[in-house]
């Protein structure tokens, strides 16, 4: 497989590195508007063919899908571009900035008949997958109620470089820059780690969103600090259970924990992912009556690049494929609305 990446900032690394890492697997192209940028990603990676526009890589063409490294705006555009042009697409979350376009994307590529995969970086936790499947199995029960928290602490700490003095943590604070703030963010994941880890899907929403005051005028140069950094939202599923799904950036301590708690009729699991390392525990059986949690052990996974390497050879997407993620942002979108409407918004097909 031949693999061109758009956008070559921070995140298009990992997607360099884990793409090259897999058997067949070829990086021959890279695109970004910035030559500099583009040239030192080009060179770090050792990747021959460098474009200044998707158009011109799509004019040369020799290359059979794209993974789609580009600012959560630029996610639609030129991701029709791709389809339109007969390429298989992995796309970073989320898949667009609402509902509508993700279910534009979604369409165009499956009328296609082509491969659409979102890397919900997250369903690489071993924790979760083994998790899901314990809860699927009816380990724990018919599911009551589900807790689930993504937490990081860069508008606090500077471990992850210093957020008012960098663009590519800077964009992600402003709405004119594409940006949703956390909700579209770290939201999209733990909205997904929720409903893919309980097996569930989210029927109603009851949101609320804050942005706090973090600099003079709440701007930094070209940056308005408009969009969100915390958010809380109430849920119901489809099968009547209840929850609370929390993401915030500004929970000093926390680098970039994830953590699903599953309530069942008879039992409960706990999945975490924590910087790199996944907790499984549960109470099971008799360990109800004395509230006891035990750690239950899991077997390594496959990537989310795997996967999208198996699905184009296969010519058959995997999950997470574009409409899933289509889906979760349709509850994304209505937490948008429940936070101004202050009304329980109900998730519609």
């Amino acid at each position: 497989m031949r693999l061109l990446i758009l956008g070559t900032g921070g995140m298009a690394n990992q997607h360099a590195a884990r793409f090259k890492a897999i058997e067949g697997v070829s990086v021959v192209g890279g695109v970004d508007v910035v030559p500099e940028r583009l040239a030192a990603f080009c060179t770090e990676h050792g990747i021959a063919n460098h474009f200044l526009s998707l158009e011109d890589a799509l004019t040369w063409g020799e290359f059979d899908a794209v993974a789609n490294v580009t600012p959560d705006s630029i996610h639609h555009p030129t991701t029709l571009q791709a389809i339109a042009a007969g390429k298989h697409v992995f796309c970073e979350k989320p898949l667009a900035t609402d509902a509508v376009k993700a279910m534009e994307m979604t369409e165009a590529i499956e009328r296609a008949g082509k491969v659409g995969m979102v890397n919900f970086t997250y369903r690489n936790s071993p924790a979760l997958q083994k998790g899901r499947q314990m809860v699927l199995a009816g380990e724990i029960g018919a599911v009551r109620h589900v807790e689930a928290s993504h937490l990081q602490s860069w508008l606090v700490g500077r471990h992850w470089g210093d957020w008012k003095s960098e663009s590519k943590w800077l964009w992600r604070l402003s709405k004119k820059h594409g940006s949703n703030g956390a909700l579209g963010d770290i939201g999209i994941h733990i909205v997904d780690f929720a409903s893919y880890g309980s097996g569930l899907d989210v029927a109603h929403v009851f949101a609320r969103l804050k942005t706090f005051d973090k600099a003079q005028d709440h701007r930094i140069g070209e940056y308005d600090l408009d969009a969100n950094d915390s958010f809380t939202m109430n849920v119901d599923f489809t099968n009547g259970a209840i929850g609370t799904i929390q993401a915030t950036r500004t929970a000093a301590g926390q680098m970039d924990q994830l953590r699903l708690r599953v309530y069942g009729e008879t039992g409960s699991v706990e999945m975490i992912y924590d910087t790199g390392n996944s907790t499984l525990r549960a109470c099971l059986g008799e360990d109800v009556h004395t509230a006891t949690w035990r750690d239950v052990p899991f077997d390594p996974v496959e990537t989310n690049y795997q996967r999208f390497v198996q699905a184009v050879r296969a010519g058959k997407t995997q999950e997470p494929s574009f409409r899933r993620a289509a889906n979760i942002q349709k509850v994304l979108d209505k937490a948008l609305a429940s936070d101004l409407s202050h009304k329980d918004e109900a998730l519609t097909s």
